[in-house]
């Protein structure tokens, strides 16, 4: 099992590596953090260009472009991080083979890094929010417990991905084919009410379901979709379990093979 003791002696290092991982993003960057923006912000505009402008997809009688932004706020996170975790041990081979530390600061500093962009896109939810006149409902006190469930799914496939790309590098150039057809299997440019109900049961399982609904739920003060969320919840916490759990039994190799 998860030697927690030890990974909280290590914290320092934890905030060092998640530190590095910040300010190598954006290393000679012109426009810095603000990337963090403009990424979702233009590709929400294409969404809304293409699904909702010419395909007619339905947002659920709110404006496209609100319905897109607050499924790939969230959307944009998981999958930077299953992108930067899933190479973090590859890209940190010299440190594994040199010198002894839990090898789960890799890619957990990797998820943690990350979250400054998943903070700071946080901006344009407000600027949206105030321009179309929507106000949250108490549905916003769920968002802990909705980014509890984003982080969990994330640091599981994360950490099961990042020990399997070091036996396997074909990991490495598949995540990124993969990732993209993943966003067509969770409700980013289309609402869960589009699903047919004879394959809705099976679908709510995908752990972005539940989160990317309950988000638009939260901010658009609609009724909290718990019969969505309530399966991912526990497939994440399935994740989360599996991750640790494998990547435990692949550290002892890592140094040999990385």
């Amino acid at each position: 099992m998860v030697d927690f003791k030890e990974l909280w002696r290590y914290k320092d290092l934890l905030y060092f590596l998640t530190l590095r991982g910040i300010k190598a993003r954006y290393a000679q960057s012109v426009l810095g953090v603000a990337w963090a923006i403009i990424q979702p912000l233009f590709t929400t505009l294409v969404f809304t260009l293409v699904f909702g402008g010419l395909a007619k997809v339905d947002s659920d009688g709110m404006p496209y472009v609100l319905f897109s932004y607050l499924a790939l706020w969230p959307w944009n996170y998981f999958s930077g991080t299953l992108t930067e975790s899933a190479n973090s041990l590859i890209q940190n081979a010299n440190m594994i083979t040199k010198v002894y530390f839990p090898r789960m600061v890799l890619p957990l500093s990797a998820i943690l890094s990350k979250l400054l962009d998943f903070t700071i896109a946080f901006v344009v939810v407000i600027v949206m929010l105030i321009y179309f006149k929507q106000v949250p409902g108490w549905g916003i006190l769920v968002l802990p417990l909705l980014t509890v469930q984003l982080l969990m799914c994330s640091l599981g496939i994360g950490m099961f991905l990042s020990a399997l790309a070091v036996k396997y590098r074909d990991v490495k150039h598949a995540l990124t084919f993969v990732v993209q057809l993943l966003l067509y299997a969770a409700p980013v440019v289309y609402s869960t009410s589009a699903v047919p109900d004879r394959y809705l049961n099976l679908y709510v399982l995908n752990p972005m379901v539940g989160v990317i609904e309950g988000f638009r739920a939260a901010f658009l003060d609609r009724p909290m979709p718990w019969e969505w969320i309530w399966p991912g919840s526990i497939v994440a916490v399935i994740c989360f379990v599996f991750g640790m759990m494998y990547f435990r039994r692949m550290e002892r190799i890592f140094a040999d093979v990385a």
